[in-house]
């Protein structure tokens, strides 16, 4: 016989002989019981009559049995009330990446420190931790179970840890969570026995996971643009997400899913399913205001059950950074919930900034150099467009004089007449007036992408140059003791210079300005003034790529300037004058819209 059945036998013997002298000489009478006071859970205490087995690689296991469980305890947990009492202990997996803590109470994950990372003051960065965050699955025995509530028992093994929710010794819920090597933790939900338990017209359990995300980088407003719900459609791969600027929001989700991620600025913890999750899903994203926490996050999902002795549920956590590549990794589409961008201001974020800034990354650079180069590359590779700008605007720069004189002969007669008399010296003097906007059709779409990807950009995060101690957040170089609406409480420098150099800009090309473009002039000076106020909180990498690329096109329209003639350009024109080019089919179809419009006015009037 084995060592732990003789000890189990003469446990049992020595048990029975107790009950025997308790019963005999000890065993309250009626009325003696009707005056004792019901017991709490801080009232029960371990008995000797217990169920025991050692395991070499784990804590010795205890499962109590019917005859030491409170009488409230089986009325709340029916089956489960063995496991209603025991210790909260903490478990912790770990690898050179993350260090997961793991409750023996509700068996579930309360910690994840990434390593690698710190916060803004300098702390352990927890994504999370047991105060701010809810693991629960929950089903019907008769009476409804929820397992945050019990105790499970722990077996360390390697890498995995397993903990145990018994209901007998041949019926339990088992979490057994497996570390890699990098940050993925492996959770397999193991139902053993359950079949009789569950009532049969049951055919799901449901899984409630909620988190409420801390505060880890400096400008609270910043990580709150950021944070909030993500979700992928198992049919069409598509990804999508909870409003991010509402106060409360929230979806029930009648597709099923193959992941949900509780996304932050830089962080993200993602549930995901191997055979995904049954439909419903209910999501709900929460601000706090007037909390240390950013966002209160919630997901319920629909486990499927089939009464089945044996029944496994395969899940994976992502706890980790929302770096480009390493969610790209996965195959899964996780790289998707970085925010750069829709449509073609995405396509130039993945398949040119990003590579050109991991490329130059590779050199080991200060990041504000980093951001230089890449401000160099990009106009170098925009100047023959920027060029063929600057000739376009010189050319209307020397017609401007007599589109001036044309404007005022016609002024406030006929606005088209006016337009079409400047078309016609246009066409003349073979200038195309829409010259000019091809380089902000190139522009265009790297500066929007440009504003998606710097804010984004973990690399950036706690990475300080000049004067900034971060570049993905705003750098202060003076804090107000007030707040001015739509500015805040600080001055950023990179916003104030950005800002100077979008209105000396402004200033330098509004002399070449004809037509309504004239008149719009306070708009152009008006809009610099706003962004002021609206970078002044943002990442300080941004303002800085804006300014040098401000101060980019002042040296190229220096150089520029010299290399065109104007008196070259004058000569052409009058040449071009005198020998008009044949009109194109285009010029002839848009007067051809031009005239049936000025007939159309005609008739009304």
């Amino acid at each position: 016989m084995k060592q732990y059945d003789k000890n189990s036998l003469i446990g049992l013997l020595l048990i029975g002989v107790i009950l025997i002298i308790f019963n005999t000489f000890f065993f309250p009478s009626i009325n003696e019981v009707e005056q004792e006071q019901p017991l709490t859970n801080n009232d029960i205490t371990k008995s000797t009559d217990n169920l025991t087995y050692d395991d070499p690689n784990s804590e010795q296991v205890i499962i109590n049995t019917d005859s030491t469980i409170n009488e409230e305890l089986k009325l709340q947990y029916g089956i489960f009330a063995i496991s209603a009492t025991g210790e909260d202990k903490n478990k912790v997996l770990e690898n050179d990446k993350i260090k997961v803590t793991i409750s023996t109470k509700g068996g579930k994950i309360t910690s994840v420190i990434l390593k690698e990372y710190e916060t803004y003051n300098s702390l352990p960065l927890e994504l999370f931790h047991a105060e701010s965050s809810e693991f629960n699955l929950t089903f019907l025995t008769g009476k409804e179970i929820n397992t945050k509530n019990l105790y499970f028992q722990a077996e360390h093994e390697g890498n995995s840890l397993s903990m145990k929710l018994f209901a007998s010794e041949e019926q339990y819920i088992e979490y057994l969570y497996t570390i890699n090597e990098d940050y993925l933790i492996s959770l397999d939900i193991n139902l053993i026995g359950m079949e009789n338990i569950i009532p049969s017209n049951m055919n799901y359990m449901n899984l409630e996971w909620q988190m409420k995300t801390p505060q880890t980088e400096k400008s609270k407003e910043n990580q709150d643009m950021y944070t909030g719900i993500q979700y992928q459609y198992s049919a069409d791969k598509d990804v999508d997400y909870l409003s991010f600027t509402s106060e409360e929001d929230e979806e029930k989700v009648t597709s099923r899913l193959n992941w949900v991620a509780f996304k932050q600025q830089f962080f993200t913890s993602i549930i995901i399913a191997e055979k995904g999750f049954n439909k419903p899903t209910f999501l709900t994203s929460k601000k706090n205001e007037n909390s240390k926490y950013i966002k209160d996050l919630y997901a319920k999902f629909e486990l499927p059950y089939t009464h089945k002795n044996k029944e496994q549920i395969n899940l994976q956590f992502y706890f980790g950074p929302n770096h480009y590549k390493t969610l790209k990794s996965y195959n899964k589409k996780f790289e998707e919930l970085i925010p750069l961008g829709w449509g073609i201001f995405g396509w130039v974020n993945k398949y040119a900034i990003i590579p050109v800034f991991d490329f130059l990354s590779k050199f080991g650079f200060n990041y504000g150099i980093i951001i230089l180069l890449l401000t160099i590359i990009i106009k170098l590779a925009l100047a023959p467009f920027t060029y063929k700008a600057f000739l376009s605007q010189a050319k209307m720069k020397v017609l401007k004089p007599e589109i001036d004189k044309i404007t005022e002969k016609i002024k406030g007669k006929d606005p088209m007449k006016v337009q079409q008399e400047t078309m016609k010296i246009y066409r003349k003097a073979g200038v195309n007036p829409m010259g000019g906007c091809l380089p902000m059709l190139f522009q265009f779409p790297i500066l929007i992408a440009m504003f998606r990807f710097f804010p984004a950009s973990i690399e950036l995060r706690q990475k300080s140059f000049l004067w900034a101690d971060d570049l993905s957040s705003y750098d202060s170089i003076l804090s107000l003791p007030f707040n001015i609406p739509f500015y805040g409480d600080h001055v950023s420098l990179f916003t104030l210079l950005m800002t100077i150099s979008t209105l000396l800009y402004t200033r330098m090309n509004s002399s070449m300005a004809t037509g309504q473009m004239a008149q719009m002039k306070w708009m152009m000076y008006l809009m610099p003034i706003m962004f002021l106020g609206f970078f002044n909180s943002y990442a300080a990498a941004l303002s800085y790529y804006y300014f040098l690329a401000n101060m980019f096109s002042f040296s190229q329209q220096y150089v520029m300037k010299k290399m065109i003639d104007e008196k070259a350009i004058l000569k052409q024109i009058e040449h071009n004058k005198k020998n008009p080019k044949k009109k194109s089919r285009f010029q002839k179809k848009l007067e051809e819209m031009q005239r049936k419009q000025e007939e159309q006015m005609r008739k009304r009037r």
